[in-house]
């Protein structure tokens, strides 16, 4: 985490324990059961990080890829919730103008994607469990931690 608690990346044990013992973090939450052990130096176990100066981060644009937008969907359809052969679909079709962006498109079942078709969900009547928006950098810190722990949670903005 940056200085300000603001959540920046995962990083792996080594690099925490390098950053504390070289002054540059502190450790805010550590696991009491495990130790990282030198020859000489027994650490505590960090799981979370916090700088101990601010670093300026620019704006993280995350790129408009298929599997960035499968990520963002969890794998599911968003239409029947199915998790198997998956599309990608254009709420507004691109034959009416819909564009290839994060709010227009959508991960679609095949079975589902052929029955929308040229149409929209409205006329297709078939309704999207949520609504396609441009993620933040922190949904994709929580997809590539996996499991996330309950310590973790409240400096991820959950």
């Amino acid at each position: 985490m940056n200085q300000n608690y603001e959540p920046l990346t995962i990083c792996n044990v080594r690099r925490a324990v390098v950053l504390i013992y070289l002054g540059k973090a502190e450790a805010i939450y550590c696991i009491a059961e495990k130790k990282v052990r030198s020859i000489k130096r027994s650490f505590e176990y960090p799981s979370i990080v916090r700088l101990i100066f601010f670093v300026r981060v620019p704006f993280k644009k995350i790129i408009l890829s298929r599997k960035n937008i499968l990520r963002r969907d969890n794998h599911k359809c968003q239409y029947c919730g199915a998790a198997t052969n998956l599309t990608v679909d254009h709420v507004l079709p691109k034959s009416r103008n819909g564009e290839d962006s994060w709010e227009n498109l959508t991960t679609a079942c095949i079975k589902c994607n052929n029955k929308k078709g040229n149409r929209t969900p409205e006329e297709a009547k078939m309704h999207l469990m949520n609504i396609p928006k441009r993620p933040s950098h922190i949904t994709f810190i929580k997809n590539f931690a996996g499991s996330i722990d309950n310590e973790w949670k409240p400096y991820l903005y959950m």
